[in-house]
C-alpha cells in the first residue's frame, strides 16, 4: 500500500481528488503540489513508498523525478493517443475529428509518450467549440481517476499497460498560439475552423 502520493495537479481539482484518495487509504500522506518549483521541494523528499499522479497540468516532471520512485507515475491525460500534449481539444477540432477521448498512462521522460494504461473515447458533437470539448473531456477523465482512485491509493502493483500506442505527435502551446492569429490572407473557412478550434 502506497505510504505517500505527490498529486501534481490545479488547485481547484486538488481537494477532490484529494478526498478520493484518502477515502480509499485514510492514513496516506499526500503532498499537493502545482508547478515545477513545488515539485522539486516534495521530490526532494524520501521517496520510499511514494507514487507520483499528474491530473490535467502542464508541469512537464523532470527525468530525475521519475527515476527516483519505486514504480511508475501516472497521467491523466485530457486527450487521446492521437492528441498528445498541450491544447488537444483545440487540435481535435481544428483537425476535424469526429471522436476524441482521454487517457490514462504511464509517464516517461518524454511529453505523453510512456505506455498507455486506458484510453476511453467519445463522439465529438457538430459543430463542437474547444470550451465544450474540454468540458466533456473533463467530465470523462474526472471519472477515469474517480474509477482508479481505488487501487492508486491502496495497491503498490503498477497498473496493467500497454494497451494501444500514442499515435499522434506532440502538439505545443507555441504551435496553438501561432494558429490563435489571425492574418489578413486567411480564408473565411479557416478564420471560422481557428475560432472554433482555440477561440
Amino acid at each position: 500500500m502506497p505510504k505517500r502520493i505527490i498529486l501534481l495537479t490545479g488547485e481547484l481539482e486538488a481537494p477532490h481528488l484529494s478526498g478520493m484518495l484518502q477515502k480509499h487509504n485514510p492514513d496516506l500522506a499526500l503532498d499537493v503540489v502545482q508547478d515545477a518549483e513545488t515539485l522539486s521541494t516534495a521530490s526532494a523528499h524520501d521517496m520510499v513508498g511514494c507514487r507520483l499522479i499528474a491530473f490535467l497540468t502542464s508541469v512537464i516532471v523532470p527525468a530525475g523525478v521519475l527515476a527516483k520512485l519505486e514504480g511508475p507515475a501516472y497521467n491523466f491525460h485530457p486527450g487521446p493517443p492521437e492528441f498528445p500534449g498541450s491544447y488537444t481539444a483545440g487540435f481535435a477540432i481544428y483537425d476535424g475529428a469526429t471522436t476524441f477521448g482521454v487517457t490514462l498512462h504511464e509517464m516517461a521522460a518524454s511529453v505523453d509518450s510512456g505506455p498507455i494504461v486506458e484510453v476511453r473515447r467519445f463522439p465529438i458533437a457538430e459543430k463542437c467549440k474547444f470550451q465544450d470539448l474540454e468540458v466533456e473531456a473533463f467530465r470523462h477523465v474526472l471519472q477515469m481517476f474517480a474509477d482508479y482512485a481505488p487501487h492508486m491509493a491502496s495497491d503498490d502493483a503498477p497498473v496493467p499497460s500497454g494497451v494501444e500506442p500514442w499515435t499522434g505527435r506532440v502538439r505545443t502551446c507555441l504551435e496553438a498560439e501561432r494558429l490563435k492569429q489571425i492574418e489578413a490572407d486567411l480564408t473565411e473557412e479557416e478564420i471560422v475552423r481557428r475560432y472554433r478550434a482555440f477561440g
